[in-house]
């Protein structure tokens, strides 16, 4: 399949809303020399090159900057959809408020393993580092002792749109297709948080189940909707279709 590229939803004068693809990184992890999200912003909007902040780290006793030109939130590299992007200091700004109020709303799209129950819930379960594997995040579990550092609130709501199956010659694998509103905004949040509820996201490497059969080859997660206060536009709301992928696998599904 043909390597999908970044698209322009919404412009104006402050901000930019983009579609990301999956299998891109919105900024370097300091170790790739994969193409990245703040690639693009570089070369389409050379002027925003110095709004936001630089991310620092430590390699080898050494700190280290990476360059996040108007990057004020993020997207997992294997998760598709609308990302934000500001193009000047003022929206910056503005928006870093908005995320820290919670008060941008976004929407989200997954396909998770088994059959979730409840129509509606609320996930509320803080999450931390975890001990295990550096890369993850987790529910604090008193049992399992698998988190360290700082527990932080995190808040998702979801809705079920469908209960579904993928059905092959062995089986009957149930899947529902989920639509997730993250109040919180924390790292892995909604992967985490299906984790949780024992209905991993379809596809997720990190924390979905090993042996199940593979439906998009990519975490089964993308960002549907985001809405936000524009400096100089006021309240937008930005939505971005389900790519190809997502919807030929939802093709691939049976109801139940």
């Amino acid at each position: 399949m043909k390597k999908e590229s970044i698209k322009i939803l919404y412009e104006d004068t402050h901000v930019v809303a983009l579609y990301k693809p999956a299998g891109l990184m919105v900024h370097s992890d300091g170790r790739s020399k994969e193409k990245t999200v703040v690639d693009f912003v570089i070369k389409k909007y050379p002027k925003s090159t110095h709004v936001g902040e630089v991310f620092v780290f430590e390699e080898k006793g050494a700190k280290k900057e990476i360059p996040r030109p108007g990057i004020v939130h993020r997207l997992d590299k294997d998760t598709s959809g609308v990302l934000l992007v500001c193009k000047t200091e003022e929206a910056f700004r503005k928006l870093k408020a908005q995320f820290k109020n919670h008060t941008i709303k976004k929407v989200y799209r997954a396909l998770v393993w088994g059959h979730v129950k409840q129509d509606t819930g609320v996930i509320d379960a803080p999450i931390a580092r975890s001990k295990s594997d550096f890369r993850a995040r987790t529910v604090p579990n008193y049992f399992d002792e698998d988190a360290r550092g700082q527990e932080r609130e995190a808040v998702t709501r979801y809705k079920v749109l469908d209960r579904l199956f993928l059905k092959n010659k062995k089986e009957s694998l149930p899947i529902t297709y989920l639509e997730l509103h993250p109040l919180t905004g924390r790292t892995h949040q909604i992967r985490v948080h299906c984790k949780s509820m024992r209905h991993p996201i379809v596809d997720d490497s990190l924390y979905g189940p090993e042996g199940k059969p593979v439906l998009l080859g990519r975490t089964a997660l993308h960002a549907l909707r985001i809405t936000f206060v524009s400096p100089k536009e006021g309240k937008r709301e930005v939505e971005c279709p389900l790519p190809l992928d997502f919807e030929t696998a939802l093709a691939k599904l049976v109801k139940v």
